[in-house]
């Protein structure tokens, strides 16, 4: 008995000697940086999250997380642009090389952010943001007249709640989802991810999504207004709403392909694939 309590004390004493080690190596700094309007932020992490939102003022505040010392932070501000970058030294891997970013921008601005694996958030903003990563999660949300283009590898993407944007987003094998998402255009394209769309296809907005060999799946209120076309050259194609039909570039078959129209169609909506399944679903 005595042999096992000594194992466990040894046990929670190594534990915390590694936690305090750990906590040792990290290091917080915080960044300040005074811009005007439509300021234009950068971010570009090789390793670690990068999460960004709104916040009052024309102040751009940066807080990150260092996790060792075989990474440094580099920084400037050239007029109304801030560039901010993870400097990896030698012998930094994924573990050394790890900052969290915690950025708050003014919502007017325009920000770029780059990172290989670590997630990137972005919210409540309405300039231009660029999001560019390999593996990383990319998640936006809660924008309004915003510019969104994204450009990923294999990382999936979410993007939720954006309204009256320009939305474009290309993936080569990572899953599209995208929740209430309106907006004058909204494009996406990915090789052999799924694509995933929950909205109403807002209104005089012209949307395209498609996909090599991924499935794609549309559902849409009854009410929904559009112009609609969806093919699949290999793969099924369903649809769950009474269409007016319309004439089309190529023919119309059961099961292959279909275009017509709903309601006023307000909005042109082109669902596109040469292998995979598309459904056009009607919101239960």
């Amino acid at each position: 008995m005595q042999r096992k309590q000594r194992i466990a004390t040894l046990a929670v004493v190594m534990i915390l000697l590694l936690a305090t080690l750990a906590a040792a190596e990290t290091t917080r700094k915080e960044i300040h940086f005074k811009v005007g309007r439509r300021s234009s932020i950068s971010i570009v992490n090789q390793y670690g999250p990068i999460s960004v939102k709104a916040g009052p003022g024309k102040r751009v505040m940066v807080t990150a997380i260092l996790y060792s010392g075989k990474v440094e932070i580099d920084q400037s501000k050239r007029g109304n642009r801030v560039s901010v970058l993870s400097h990896l030294l030698d012998g930094a891997d994924a573990d050394s090389g790890r900052v969290d970013y915690e950025v708050v921008v003014p919502a007017d601005a325009s920000v770029t952010l780059h990172s290989t694996t670590g997630p990137m958030h972005v919210e409540k903003l309405h300039g231009d943001v660029t999001l560019e990563g390999s593996t990383a999660t990319v998640d936006v949300r809660d924008m309004s007249a915003a510019h969104v283009h994204i450009k990923t590898l294999n990382g999936p993407v979410t993007l939720t709640n954006l309204s009256d944007g320009y939305v474009e987003v290309t993936s080569v094998s990572g899953d599209v989802a995208l929740n209430a998402v309106n907006g004058a255009q909204v494009h996406v394209n990915s090789s052999s991810g799924k694509i995933h769309y929950d909205g109403d296809f807002g209104e005089a907005g012209q949307y395209s999504l498609t996909s090599h060999s991924g499935d794609i799946e549309a559902i849409a209120p009854s009410y929904a207004s559009i112009e609609v076309v969806a093919r699949s050259v290999q793969g099924r194609v369903e649809n769950d709403f009474p269409l007016e039909p319309e004439h089309t570039s190529f023919v119309a078959r059961a099961g292959s392909a279909f275009a017509g129209t709903v309601g006023k169609a307000a909005s042109s909506v082109k669902l596109l694939s040469f292998s995979g399944k598309i459904h056009l679903k009607k919101r239960q």
